[in-house]
Order: structure tokens, then C-alpha cells, then sequence
């Protein structure tokens, strides 16, 4: 196997069994997922697809595979019932989940307000925030599958009547740091937004008005915090349940940690990813060869399904009856750097858009022929064709991207040379890993590459290349919002991506990208700028410019921004 020096640290903090190599972990994992549904004969082709890192499915599956205990989904939504023994059952099911691997969604919105009366103790109820920061305790408690620690989502209605310490219950760094935190927004929400118009705030059980407010007002501290540090987020709960293929099974209220899995209480789901930067060829990609790829991650994933060790009967259950997958994308900004595409540039929107497209029509049609041989998914209406309820997910590939050794889902290129963090300990301190982009030294050289990494730009000493070597903060706002819509466009679930930007966006930035968002028809949206945090996931190599934030170059010495002319020398 091709493993970089990242990636074999990556596996043996995060995967590997003791003892175990990166050839028997892939041994493992197709031999378990080939022995169900009569796909015996898969195992080589499912070891293949993954020794290759050209197919890989979601951290739960490698890490529990064929170990006899825990899930293999990485996603689950929870239910939240506005009663003590609901958020206590709720808290237990939690942990039970993030004990092997899988993080979890839950929507706040039903929760009572804060001091509103409860009649059988006499008694004021605490709260949706106060019931958050339960369930962070709880996952505090936990480290996922022994690897990493736990991870939340938590939805509340923007028409809540505690919206607003909602928004900035997650001010202070540190707080709730388990939790990424998400307004769910209606259409009606978003309309009052734009015409500058009042939206009522509801208590949740009576459904009676309790405050009625300026929507613009609730909009700007929405944006205020996210420009501040990166939450909250915003879920399109309109656009999510127009898609939403199990109607009559109620509405969809949340989503998995990242957001690009909406899911229904207590149903969980599996993703896997296909690095499509391994596809490309000269004349671009190979799409006989994407098509046995797609076809390949739909049956692999259907197995998970019944591979699967469930936390709780109520999972098993929702999960089994609708049987959703996620198959997706890792890798298409080294695509486009191989392609010689710019990320911000309507060429490349349209290749992902056909690309994404391809992936649908394939996964569709893979999932009507398992639907004929094995069943459809029981919850499925009369007219429908599927083994799977949803087919297509772009999750952030996080760490299996790390492993493959590709660009992350369809995010942009960070930066040609940058530090990603947490990285488990396992004992000599070292929690974080450096990377350099590989195809950098393939195109310009060692010479030219170890100037650019020192900060020179691209554009000064290879203009012609400088453009498809483009990098987070150098995409426009509307470029990647654009980006995520093209893919969302023939994406049955959610995607994951960061809008990153510079450290110097103004609110005004961020406005315009959850507008766009909306517009666009995307799910939901998630912002960052630059430095708005003091620990950072992904960060980058070089000091940043102390007058405009701009990386530094260190050229012999002499420390130049090139952006404003700054140097120190």
C-alpha cells in the first residue's frame, strides 16, 4: 500500500488493533462487510477498493469491523422529549452511541423554554441550554470507539423563544466545546429576513406567540457569533424536508455532528467516500473505471447496514427501515489542481456538478438493483425503487481522507503547507501532523516548491500554474457557497463544508454566504474565519502578516508580505 508518513501515523493512532498492520485492518473489514447479502465473492474486490485508498468507508466501520463490538455508522440523530425521563434516556442513548465510534445530532427545538411552569413538580423548567450542556458532560465522559473524543450537533428553532442564548451560548471559547450548534430556519424566517420583517417566537408545546421580533435582528446576531467564532451554523430545514424521501415517518429537525447527514430521530446512517483525485487521467476522468467505484461503495455500504451492531433497539429499527447510505466525494481539489482548473471558477463548478451528477445516476440505478434482488428499504411508499432511502452524502472526510492522502470532501486546498491538530496522543505529546502538498514538487521542482512553502507566492515565480493551485482564502465567498450548491444539486442528503475565509471578512461576508446558501438551495451552511479561534484544527505553516493577515514569506531572512508590502528584514 501507497501510505504516506502522515497517513501510517494516522492509522496506528486512530485504526489499527494491537498488533495489527494496515493490510490485515482492510483484510478484516472486507472480510466482514463481504459476509452478508451473499457477497461472499466481494471480499477481494472490497479489499482492493480499500488497500487502493481509492474507496473508504467511515472511521466506525474500520475501527470496529470484525472486532465483534460497536457500530460501524458514523451518524445518528437522537430523539429529545421535553419530559425528565426523555433527556435522561436521550443522555444514556448518547453515550451508548459515542462509546463505539458514532457521533450525534439531537434538535432542542420541543424542550419547554427556561423558566416556563411545569405542572407536576410546581416547578420551572431549565431550559434547552441547560440540557445541552447536560448532554456535553455526558459526552465529556466518553471517547468515541477509544480513538477520539465525542462529537455533537444541536439544533434549535430559530422561532424558540430562547433562540438568542442559543446563539451565543457558545461565546467563550471552550464552552460546550463538544458540540458544533446549528439555527434550524424556516422559509417564513428567511422571508421576514429579506423584507425586513417581524417573525414570532412560539413556545414550542402551546404553539402560542410569546414574543413577536425584528427577523433582521435575530439575522445579525446569527452572523455577529459566527463572525466572532465560526457558530452558529444554519440548517434549511425547508430544503432539507422537500427532499426528504420517507414522508409520514415526520419531519426532519436535525442533523449528524458535521451537517451533511439529516437524519430522523434514532436513525442512523454509514458513509463511505471514493478519492476521485485517483480518476483522473490525462484527458480527464476515467468514468468507466468512477462507475465500478460508485456502484461498488453502494453495495459495500447496503452490507454495513446489516453488518451492523446497533446501540439501542429503537436504532436498529428506524435504521433497518430505511436502510440510508452515504456515498460521496474526497479529493476534488487535487482533481482540479491535476485538471489545471481554478476551484473558483465556473468551469470547475460545472465539472463537480457533472461529476456529482454521475455519482447520483450511478448510485441510483445500483440501488434499484439491489432493491430488486434484496428488497426495498421497508419503510419505502409504493412508488418507490430503492434499497437505500438516500444514496449520496459529502461528509468532511476528515481523517480517511488523511489516509487516502487526498484534499478533504470537495473543500478547496487549505494551504500548500499547514499543520492539522488532534492527532490522538498516544503517549510521546505529539498531537498534531505537517503537510506539504505532494503535486506541488511533481509540477515546479524542488527549488521552485521550497520557495513557495517558505511563502513566496505561486503567482511570482509560476503564474501559469498559480490559478489551479488556488487555496481556501483565496476563493471568493460566492465561490464556494456556488461550490457546495453545485453538488448539493444531486445530493439526496447534505454536504459538509466550511465557508473558510480571511481573517479579515467582515459580517457583511458572511451575511452574503448564508443568503447565497439559501438561495442556492443548499441544506445548511457552516462559516470560519481565519483566527477567530485560539485553537484552530487546521492551521497554516507561515506567520500571518501582522498588517493585513496575509501569510508571511521568509525569504533569506526577510520576512515580506506580498499582499500589502509589509517586511521586516
Amino acid at each position: 500500500m501507497n501510505l504516506s508518513d502522515n497517513a501510517k501515523i494516522v492509522m496506528e493512532r486512530r485504526y489499527l488493533l494491537p498488533g495489527e498492520t494496515p493490510e490485515e485492518l482492510f483484510t478484516r473489514v472486507a472480510h466482514h462487510i463481504a459476509s452478508f447479502n451473499g457477497s461472499e465473492d466481494q471480499e477481494a474486490v472490497y479489499y482492493e477498493a480499500m488497500s487502493s485508498l481509492k474507496f473508504l468507508p467511515n472511521s466506525p466501520t474500520l475501527m470496529n469491523a470484525g472486532t465483534g463490538q460497536g457500530t460501524l455508522s458514523a451518524c445518528f440523530v437522537l430523539p429529545l422529549e421535553d419530559t425528565m425521563e426523555g433527556i435522561m434516556d436521550t443522555a444514556k442513548s448518547a453515550a451508548m452511541v459515542q462509546k463505539f465510534g458514532g457521533g450525534t445530532g439531537f434538535s432542542l427545538s420541543k424542550l419547554r423554554p427556561k423558566s416556563a411552569h411545569i405542572s407536576t413538580t410546581h416547578g420551572k423548567a431549565c431550559g434547552p441550554i441547560a440540557v445541552l450542556k447536560h448532554l456535553s458532560s455526558v459526552s465529556q465522559l466518553v471517547t468515541q470507539g477509544g480513538k477520539r473524543d465525542g462529537a455533537n450537533m444541536a439544533v434549535l428553532h430559530v422561532s424558540h423563544p430562547d433562540i438568542r442564548e442559543f446563539i451565543t451560548c457558545k461565546q467563550s471559547e471552550g464552552d460546550i466545546h463538544n458540540f458544533n450548534i446549528s439555527v434550524g430556519v424556516d422559509g417564513r424566517f428567511m422571508d421576514a429576513v429579506r423584507h425586513d420583517s417581524l417573525y414570532a417566537l412560539k413556545d414550542p408545546n402551546s404553539r402560542t406567540t410569546t414574543e413577536t421580533v425584528r427577523a433582521r435582528d435575530i439575522w445579525n446576531e446569527i452572523i455577529d457569533n459566527a463572525w466572532k467564532n465560526g457558530e452558529p451554523g444554519i440548517i434549511f430545514l425547508d430544503s432539507v424536508n422537500k427532499e426528504h424521501s420517507t414522508l409520514g415517518l415526520g419531519e426532519i429537525t436535525a442533523t449528524n455532528p458535521c451537517g451533511e447527514q439529516p437524519l430522523l430521530p434514532n436513525e442512523s446512517c454509514n458513509l463511505g467516500s471514493i478519492d476521485v483525485s485517483k480518476f483522473v487521467g490525462k484527458g480527464g476522468f476515467d468514468w468507466d473505471e468512477l462507475e465500478k467505484y460508485v456502484r461498488l461503495g453502494v453495495d459495500f455500504l447496503d452490507n454495513v447496514i446489516d453488518a451492523n451492531d446497533y446501540a439501542t433497539e429503537a436504532i436498529k429499527q428506524q435504521t433497518l427501515g430505511t436502510r440510508k447510505i452515504g456515498l460521496g466525494v474526497m479529493g476534488f481539489a487535487d482533481a482540479l489542481v491535476r485538471l489545471r482548473l481554478p476551484y473558483d471558477s465556473d468551469e470547475a463548478r460545472k465539472l463537480g456538478a457533472r461529476l456529482f451528477q454521475f455519482f447520483r445516476d450511478v448510485a441510483n440505478h445500483e440501488s434499484e438493483v439491489l432493491g430488486l434482488a434484496r428488497g426495498l428499504y421497508p419503510y419505502a411508499a409504493p412508488e418507490e425503487r430503492y434499497r437505500n432511502a438516500c444514496r449520496l452524502t459529502i461528509a468532511p472526510t476528515g481523517t480517511i481522507s488523511m489516509l487516502a492522502g487526498c484534499s478533504s470532501g470537495i473543500e478547496p486546498l487549505f494551504a500548500l503547507s499547514f499543520t492539522k491538530q488532534n492527532i490522538l496522543d498516544q503517549g510521546d505529546g505529539t498531537t498534531a501532523v505537517q503537510y506539504v502538498n505532494e503535486q506541488l514538487f511533481k509540477d515546479v521542482g524542488q527549488a521552485v516548491a521550497d520557495k513557495v512553502l517558505a511563502g513566496i507566492p505561486l503567482s511570482r515565480l509560476r503564474p501559469d500554474l498559480a490559478d489551479s493551485y488556488q487555496t481556501s482564502g483565496e476563493v471568493s465567498v460566492k465561490g464556494h457557497v456556488l461550490m457546495q450548491a453545485a453538488f448539493q444539486r444531486y445530493c439526496d442528503s447534505g454536504v459538509s463544508k466550511t465557508i473558510n475565509l480571511p481573517n479579515n471578512a467582515t459580517r457583511g461576508d458572511i451575511s452574503e454566504a448564508y443568503l447565497t446558501a439559501d438561495a442556492e438551495g443548499c441544506k445548511g451552511i457552516t462559516v470560519y474565519r481565519s483566527g477567530s479561534r485560539e485553537k484552530e484544527v487546521l492551521t497554516q505553516t507561515l506567520d500571518p502578516c501582522p498588517e493585513c493577515g496575509s501569510e508571511v514569506a521568509n525569504e533569506e531572512g526577510c520576512h515580506k508580505c506580498y499582499s500589502c508590502g509589509w517586511s521586516a528584514c
